[in-house]
């Protein structure tokens, strides 16, 4: 099996059903490092708290049922260079973001907040912020490593740990603001994605943002919290790999369930697949998986962002 949607109704005033565009494209997620991957271990501890970094906002842990060796061993990354960037710096909230434009397109446009994944705003995350300008979005990838990209494992579970969740809201939340306000783009509605790491924050985005219209979390950290979940109202789809050891599908089946229960209108995708999948760049890549998620992420925002 290929993947399967679940697609849950919320309050018929909330819900709009909607169908994957067939589009073959892909994404990055999670990856980067060295060395030949290992298959991850649980750890002692199978709370959503075992050791790792601290989520945001919510104390639980970005590496879920894992231990930091074993959420380091999936992340893996090929040598294989990104496309040159053909976007520009901005500043978001006094960190340096990168904003990718249609070519000779004019605001207003749909705009996307993309959120890294744990190696931090590096190469291959702003090519698939080109990637999204190329689907007509303004595209808008923010860092918030302030500047640092790791070069290997230990340094990424560093950055990530070392950031601050009141500090990382400001900037996604002045990111949004950016696209909605600046000249170059206008956003009448706005979106946001993220992996792993990014997967996680573009959650916390949704939870704390009212005005966002989307939210794309490809297998991040999740909260089951229904009253916390009750904040949301942009409409959420969800991308995991059954394969994924720090987010098994019993953890989604939970998300899912209280997404439901919080009447957030949302979709969840599940591939038969590994944690990582969708990054082309990464030694863990499901090159179908990958593809035919794409197809719903695009199907998905161009619903939400573009039509209507």
């Amino acid at each position: 099996m290929l993947g399967s949607v679940t697609m849950r109704r919320a309050s018929p005033s909330r819900f709009v059903r909607w169908s994957a565009i067939t589009i073959a494209a892909a994404v990055v997620a999670c990856g980067a490092g060295t060395g030949e991957p290992r298959e991850p271990a649980a750890s002692a501890d199978t709370t959503p708290a075992a050791v790792g970094s601290a989520s945001p906002t919510t104390g639980t842990s970005y590496t879920g049922l894992l231990s930091e060796e074993a959420f380091k061993a999936i992340h893996e990354l090929k040598a294989d260079r990104a496309p040159a960037p053909r976007g520009q710096e901005v500043q978001v909230e006094g960190s340096t973001a990168y904003l990718s434009l249609p070519l000779d397109a004019k605001a207003p446009l749909p705009g996307v907040v993309v959120i890294h994944e744990w190696w931090g705003l590096n190469e291959h995350i702003r090519h698939w912020t080109d990637r999204l300008a190329e689907d007509g979005y303004a595209a808008l990838a923010v860092d918030l490593y302030g500047g640092k990209v790791a070069a290997n494992a230990d340094d990424a579970m560093a950055a990530m740990k070392a950031v601050n969740d009141e500090g990382a809201l400001k900037i996604l939340r002045g990111a949004n603001r950016f696209l909605e306000t600046d000249p170059r783009t206008r956003s009448p509605r706005t979106g946001s994605i993220g992996w792993c790491f990014g997967g996680a924050w573009s959650l916390q985005l949704a939870m704390h943002e009212p005005a966002l219209d989307a939210a794309v979390i490809y297998y991040g950290r999740l909260v089951t919290d229904v009253a916390a979940l009750q904040a949301i109202r942009a409409p959420v789809l969800g991308v995991f790999g059954n394969k994924d050891g720090g987010i098994p599908p019993k953890a989604v089946d939970e998300f899912d369930k209280a997404l439901h229960e919080a009447g957030v209108m949302h979709s969840i995708l599940r591939y038969d697949a590994d944690h990582a999948f969708a990054n082309p760049s990464g030694k863990r890549y499901d090159e179908k998986a990958a593809e035919d998620a794409w197809k719903h992420v695009r199907a998905f925002l161009a619903m939400h962002l573009k039509d209507g």
